[in-house]
């Protein structure tokens, strides 16, 4: 490992064949590592001596991890901190984030990857070492948000909703349908100093163009046909607020340019007015498409593509975090059983193991659909493999077809092309009819004669 001269690690955690793991993994030339097993030790230690990193379980005595690392951000607020946990939940990875936190690590994962985090927290602490920075104090958050999941990739995304929600900064995600997009400005808005404000969600995809407008920046009565009254619209109504643009990418190009000048000077005006409206609308856009290739095709606005990208979170789809199978089909088992007044469900672990297997183009959403679905077919509270209907992806019996189609044509010889394909469909036809030849002849709609024709 290299570290810069002279540097020290403080390992905190009760279980001491940790401490003692850790200790040898960590190893290097011009690294000292201090150890202890209570959270109010580590904190006198950290008053006593420089810390560059402090590595910690989250689960600690006689406080907990995150209040260990409220304590020596008040300290030594230069010292980096990793906080460990078996399970990572949302509110644990994102409070810790707005606390502070360098970074926060399953103990699953430690094997792996605690060498090349602590590797690079030395690294930035050396930078630091110098620098007179304060960690900025962070109101307690009481707000949960239901994100699932406790994959490297979804933790990631996590950290950067801890960072990017005290701020007022736009924020663009994008993930294929049915990753949960929404949940994530969810999350943005609770865990922000506007979550007492509304939170309103509009579909940029679902809404005629000549709706869509009205709907963003409302209208005044008479502006057209069935305007009757006078109507505030969302930027209105989200004022104080966070307002979450989904299918940001279906939106008309005429509403982008309108878009585009609330998100520059906050104002607006409402469709058949003159009159200028000012909101102060926090905004979080989603999307499934490339908007950098919208741009270059010229169905999105690039300056509005800028103005919307300035915190970019990506989510990733369902198949790249398969250790977050169990814990959502689980989540939606639970709920659905409770919401429906049955009795308890459970996953074999074949059905699991099949869960994790499958490809899930639909994502999240498909996973809760196909977890519905088994419960009320379920003919006992065990479900095994068998009893979870797994879709087919759309368009995957024409892929199936044509993979067939290219075998053939690779095995088909030369100069009898035709007749040798009639000879093999008709071979296959008379199989699937038990060898009858008046009823396969039947099935195609041509005489035995012909169809014996086919068979020569």
């Amino acid at each position: 490992m290299e570290t810069s001269e002279g540097q020290t690690i403080l390992i905190v955690d009760r279980d001491h064949d940790f401490l003692e793991w850790a200790t040898k993994h960590l190893a290097a030339d011009d690294l000292r590592i201090l150890r202890c097993d209570q959270a109010d030790k580590a904190i006198k230690v950290v008053e006593k001596t420089p810390i560059d990193v402090v590595i910690s379980d989250m689960s600690i005595q006689p406080f907990d991890g995150l209040e260990l690392l409220s304590r020596i951000k008040q300290v030594a607020p230069n010292t980096l901190v990793i906080l460990t946990v078996g399970f990572p939940s949302t509110g644990q990875v994102i409070e810790a984030t707005q606390h502070g936190a360098h970074d926060v690590m399953r103990k699953e994962a430690l094997p792996f990857e605690l060498r090349p985090v602590v590797e690079s927290a030395l690294q930035l602490a050396g930078e630091r070492r110098d620098a007179d920075q304060s960690n900025p104090e962070v109101q307690q958050q009481d707000s949960r948000v239901k994100i699932i999941g406790v994959s490297r990739a979804l933790q990631d995304v996590f950290k950067v909703v801890g960072r990017v929600a005290r701020s007022d900064a736009p924020v663009l995600v994008f993930g294929e349908s049915g990753t949960g997009k929404e949940l994530v400005a969810h999350a943005i808005h609770e865990y922000s100093p506007r979550r007492q404000q509304e939170f309103l969600a509009i579909n940029c995809g679902a809404i005629p163009e000549n709706l869509l407008e009205s709907e963003l920046f409302g209208h005044e009565k008479g502006a057209f046909t069935g305007a009757i009254a006078k109507r505030a619209g969302r930027f209105e109504q989200a004022d104080g607020g966070t307002l979450f643009l989904d299918e940001i990418g279906d939106m008309p190009l005429s509403v982008q340019v309108k878009l585009l000048r609330v998100l520059q000077d906050g104002t607006f005006s409402r469709v058949g007015s003159n009159e200028t409206q000012k909101a102060d609308a926090r905004i979080v856009a989603a999307t499934n498409k490339n908007l950098a290739d919208e741009v270059a095709a010229g169905n999105f606005r690039e300056d509005l593509y800028y103005r919307l990208n300035v915190v970019e979170v990506r989510l990733p789809p369902l198949r790249d975090r398969p250790e977050d199978i169990p814990l959502l089909a689980e989540f939606f088992l639970q709920r659905i059983t409770r919401k429906n007044g049955m009795a308890r469900i459970k996953l074999s672990g074949e059905a699991v193991t099949a869960l994790q297997a499958h490809h899930w183009p639909g994502n999240v959403r498909e996973l809760e659909n196909t977890i519905a679905r088994a419960c009320a077919l379920a003919s006992s509270n065990i479900l095994l493999p068998t009893d979870i209907p797994l879709a087919t992806a759309p368009g995957a019996s024409l892929k199936s077809l044509a993979a067939a189609m290219d075998s053939l044509l690779d095995a088909m010889p030369a100069g009898r092309g035709h007749a040798w394909l009639n000879e093999k469909f008709a071979a296959r036809v008379l199989e699937r009819n038990d060898g009858d030849l008046k009823q396969a002849a039947s099935a195609l709609g041509v005489t035995t004669a012909e169809f014996r024709k086919n068979l020569r």
